[in-house]
Formats: C-alpha cells, structure tokens, sequence
C-alpha cells in the first residue's frame, strides 16, 4: 500500500474524529450530513468535501495531481452552458441524485447502458460537469470504458496515462488524474467548473480491459479518493457486450442506466437491468429525447416494477 494511501487513510480517520465531536456539540450545524436509515441514530456521519475541514494532506495531494491543456467540445458539453434546455434537464438530474442522497449514501455513481450509441457517455461528462457547477462541489470523472474510451474526447485532453496504467500497477493515482491547465481568457463560469473536475481517463486496456476491471484497485482507488470529492462519476462500458460494467459496478454505490429514446428497446433496457441485478439500480436516464415537455423529467427512479 503506498505511503500516499495510507497518508489519506489517517486524514479521513482523523475527519471522521473531528466530524463525531460537532455533531455532539450542535445538531444544526450545516458542515456535516448525518445518514439515518432508521429511528436509531447512524452508526457514521458522511462528511462532505466542500465543507469537511481541509487538512495538509489533502492539499499535498490535490495539489499534486497535474495540470494539462484541456480543449473541451462545447457542442457535446450543454452542461457548461449558462443556460438553455439541456443545462435544465441536467440540473433536473443533478437535483433526483441530490434528494436521493439525502436518504441513503451515495457519493460513487456508475453509468452504463445495455448497447453502444445510446449516449451514457454524454450522459456521464454532462452530469459530471453539472455537479461540478453546484456549490462548488469537487468531482472526479473516471472513464472506465478501457476497451473504447471516449471523454477525453469530450474534455479535449490527453488519454494516456489512464484508468488502466492504475489498474495494471503502472501507474500511481496521482500520475493517471489531471485538472484542466488554467487558460487566462477563458470565460470565468467555465474555468470555475472545470477546475472543481478532476478526470482520470480510460487508457489503453485493450483485451486486459475484463480482468482490469475486476482488480481490487479499482475499490482502492475509490476508498482513497473518497474522502476528497463531493461525487464520482464512471463511464462504463455497454453492459450486455462485456463484463467489465457489472465488474466496475460491484465498487461503486449505485448505478444510472442510460436508455436513448426511438433506439433502445424494452428487452435491451430489461436485460441490462437484469445484469445489474446484483449492484444497486437507482434509476434509468431517457437520452435523446425530441424536444421534452418542461415539466417532463429527465431522471426516472426505479422502483422495480415493468409496465
């Protein structure tokens, strides 16, 4: 286990601490979110990022990650609009996971789809992006597809190193994320969002993609980048082509499935939630749609029932 992970570890006991000692004091104050399943008071208190206290560590380690030229594709990213339909339609989303939250912890999310084409990657970059703008959260975007990854597309930014030079032990976790590089005349909006977004990209998996996903640094990594990001978002690849969506999964608090409208049919959007089954399905993202009625919503939760 390397020197930085065990580093991270004793900062987050060492939150964790502090954090019980505030909730003692005051059950008001607005730092901390206590998750209560039950009448009886929660064993823990999940802390989040953008309030938690920062600790030298964290800033040693944020500090490391690098900083490389991003040149983002605008026509793909509507979430860094400042405003129009699609930037409401992920504020929408944005809005579902967030009350979501509030009944259950949820911090890693995976999106996948049953097929290619059927946009979970937009869907991930955007969303990605649209709780980057909220509250100054901070955001990790990990692209999981190792076999065709696609958001360094979207970012503009550079695939290698990646997702897999971690997972295969080439690579440290601080060598495989990257922030976007300062760019001066860059609209001040942009810059704020795009700065509170680290990115791991996908790599080269090639055929090692199966047996990467299923390496325990995957768990790892989440474990130790946890206690520094508000959100985590997984791109993933298409669930009924390859095993390494359900693999990615088993790590991850819960799973958005992305379905595009006129193009995924009932059988496809049923198996891929059939081979999910084991992992924790909490709503499917209808993408593509002709242009939705304001009051339609782009989240859909599932309640496990078909009609």
């Amino acid at each position: 286990m390397s020197h930085i992970y065990e580093a991270l570890q004793r900062a987050e006991a060492e939150r964790k601490s502090a954090t019980h000692e505030l909730v003692d004091s005051s059950s008001s104050l607005n730092s901390t979110i206590a998750f209560q399943p039950s009448a009886e008071p929660s064993d823990g208190v999940m802390v989040l990022a953008e309030t938690a206290p920062a600790s030298a560590v964290e800033a040693l380690f944020l500090q490391d990650i690098p900083r490389r030229p991003w040149h983002p594709s605008f026509d793909r990213l509507p979430g860094l609009q400042k405003n129009g339909a699609g930037v409401e339609q992920f504020r929408s989303l944005r809005s579902r996971l967030q009350e979501f939250r509030d009944l259950k912890s949820l911090k890693s999310l995976l999106v996948s789809s049953g097929m290619p084409q059927e946009g979970k990657s937009f869907i991930a970059a955007n969303l990605a992006l649209n709780l980057a703008r909220h509250k100054n959260s901070k955001v990790l975007l990990i692209d999981g597809d190792m076999r065709c990854s696609s958001l360094h597309q979207y970012l503009g930014c550079d695939c290698n190193p990646g997702l897999a030079d971690y997972l295969s032990g080439k690579a440290s976790l601080v060598e495989v994320m990257q922030y976007a590089e300062e760019v001066k005349d860059r609209d001040p909006m942009i810059s704020a969002v795009l700065n509170n977004l680290a990115f791991i990209p996908g790599g080269d998996g090639g055929d090692r993609a199966a047996d990467l996903s299923g390496s325990k640094r995957f768990d790892e990594l989440l474990t130790t980048a946890a206690p520094y990001f508000d959100w985590i978002v997984v791109d993933s690849p298409p669930v009924l082509l390859v095993s390494d969506a359900v693999n990615l999964a088993r790590s991850c608090d819960a799973v958005l499935l992305v379905a595009r409208a006129g193009v995924t049919t009932f059988p496809v959007a049923q198996r891929a939630q059939y081979e999910l089954k084991a992992s924790n399905i909490i709503g499917f993202v209808l993408n593509a749609v002709d242009k939705p009625a304001i009051t339609e919503s782009y989240y859909y939760r599932y309640d496990g029932k078909t009609e």
